[in-house]
């Protein structure tokens, strides 16, 4: 069994709707989801806001590069078009692979190029950390420590105050 933390983000289209359908296509593998914030552009700021979340999914069956294919199935259902010239530019949805657990609850270490494991930027961006702390308040990024002490370098207080909550746009389980 394996378990993940995989962040969400939108910017394009219907952002909200981008980020249930992803909830959706990953069905019942989802244990909890984040709330969603709303959040000012990150390493490209000539875009649109972003709306963010986290989820936890677990799944007996699943390997890590098994996270990876479900992230990207979810992209290709919002239709995304990844544009070279723009790493971090606009994107309907965006789906990372964050970090991933064993069955003995141990993080899966990767220095894959296609899935590096844990995430190799999460511990920089708000936009992941604080999330993540709605599902997992005492979580852990492997290899950098408690969220809570991560959110509070001084590095990330201009990303956290330019974070919104936005409990109108809730995400929903699949049933």
């Amino acid at each position: 069994m394996t378990r993940a933390v995989l962040s969400l983000g939108s910017n394009l289209g219907d952002r909200h709707g981008h980020l249930q359908q992803a909830v959706s296509v990953l069905g019942e593998s989802v244990a909890v989801v984040s709330g969603v914030y709303e959040t000012p552009p990150w390493g490209d700021a000539d875009q649109p806001a972003y709306l963010n979340a986290v989820l936890l999914a677990v799944d007996p069956r699943a390997e890590p590069r098994d996270w990876l294919d479900r992230a990207h199935a979810c992209e290709a259902a919002a239709r995304r078009v990844r544009d070279p010239e723009r790493r971090f530019g606009p994107r309907s949805l965006d789906v990372d692979v964050i970090a991933v657990w064993d069955d003995a609850d141990q993080p899966i270490l990767s220095d894959d190029p296609e899935l590096t494991l844990p995430h190799p930027r999460a511990h920089l961006r708000a936009f992941v950390l604080r999330p993540w702390i709605d599902i997992q308040p005492y979580g852990r990024l492997p290899g950098h420590g408690w969220l809570t002490d991560l959110l509070n370098d001084p590095a990330l207080a201009d990303d956290l105050a330019g974070m919104s909550p936005r409990p109108d746009l809730p995400l929903e389980l699949s049933l």
